[in-house]
């Protein structure tokens, strides 16, 4: 069975000399504190204690499960660390890794420090070459890996719902056999947090592509949008506005932000377009307030003629979106 964060904690700072306090109310922040501050003090020289060392970033690698999505790593979400390590002439925050074996190519797998990994390699390609990896080498399990990763990352307000929430989702098929309940207990953290965590990664790939940068995606919004996914009219309507926020992207126009796709999803979700009634003829009306669509229903009720109105501005999407409601 898997300890506890606090009970593996341990692994982190043995040999340190650094207590964790019994009484304190978050352990996975503790954790980390008490062992940032160790490293800090103990970190000046080539290799700072029998586990921690520097070595070539060109010997490591990302673990397969990371948490970090690479596409996202540049030199502008990056500008702090870069910042930080050339004002300290070196990397003070050692990363935690895992020795390799039988891999010719590399010699360490990065646990938790893969934004520091990028962040080094960033600066001996822009004339630092003296920058080197610092990291603590432990004997994990893959499972005692993930938790590792948790406990380092879960404050980290540079990660996003996003990534943290695909980590989540990986871990639990491959963990914990699905039981969100003994995922929950072994990270010690509330199974209801962490659902919320995991809707994020869950949201239908026909309404995430409505998002320019799915790291725009949030436990908020995911808890918006979640709801209405279980609705069929209503997550058909929010993949065509989907579809819709696409094809403006494609065509030009500058991405929305997040906060804004959703908005407009939850919109075609929850306000559909009323129709104006003239006798057996209906006037649809589009979302900018113009004539879209005439429907002319027989007197008996069997069958409807569609004519749609030239001029109302509206994308295909929005007509298609109405045509199919009718039907």
């Amino acid at each position: 069975m898997a300890k506890g964060n606090k009970g593996f904690g341990s692994l982190l700072t043995e040999s340190l000399e650094d207590d964790i306090d019994d009484g304190e109310s978050a352990p996975a922040r503790s954790v980390m504190a008490s062992r940032s501050e160790a490293l800090n003090r103990l970190a000046s020289g080539k290799v700072v204690t029998d586990r921690t060392e520097f070595v070539d970033p060109a010997r490591c690698k990302p673990w397969r499960m990371h948490n970090r999505d690479l596409d996202h790593l540049a030199e502008e979400s990056c500008r702090d660390l870069i910042d930080a390590f050339l004002s300290a002439k070196k990397q003070r925050i050692p990363a935690i890794v895992r020795r390799l074996r039988d891999e010719p190519d590399f010699d360490y797998e990065i646990i938790a420090g893969v934004r520091r990994w990028w962040t080094v390699q960033w600066l001996r390609e822009h004339n630092h070459p003296e920058f080197d990896y610092l990291v603590t080498v432990q004997q994990l399990t893959d499972e005692e890996a993930f938790r590792v990763s948790d406990v380092e990352n879960r404050s980290r307000k540079d990660i996003t719902d996003w990534e943290r929430a695909r980590e989540y989702e990986a871990a639990l098929a491959e963990f914990y056999e699905g039981s969100l309940a003994q995922m929950a207990e072994h990270l010690n953290i509330s199974p209801s947090w962490l659902n919320r965590m995991l809707n994020v990664a869950r949201l239908p790939e026909g309404i995430v592509e409505a998002f320019a940068d799915r790291h725009d995606i949030t436990v908020r919004i995911a808890r918006d949008l979640k709801p209405l996914v279980k609705d069929a009219q209503a997550r058909s309507r929010m993949e065509i506005e989907a579809k819709a926020i696409v094809s403006e992207r494609e065509g030009g126009a500058l991405p929305v932000s997040g906060p804004e796709a959703a908005k407009r999803l939850l919109k075609a979700a929850t306000v559909p377009v009323k129709p104006v009634r003239t006798a057996n003829i209906e006037t649809l009306r589009s979302k900018g307030g113009k004539d879209m669509l005439t429907v002319s229903r027989a007197k008996k009720g069997n069958g409807l003629t569609i004519k749609i109105l030239p001029n109302s501005g509206a994308e295909k999407a929005e007509l298609l979106a109405m045509i199919a409601e009718l039907l």
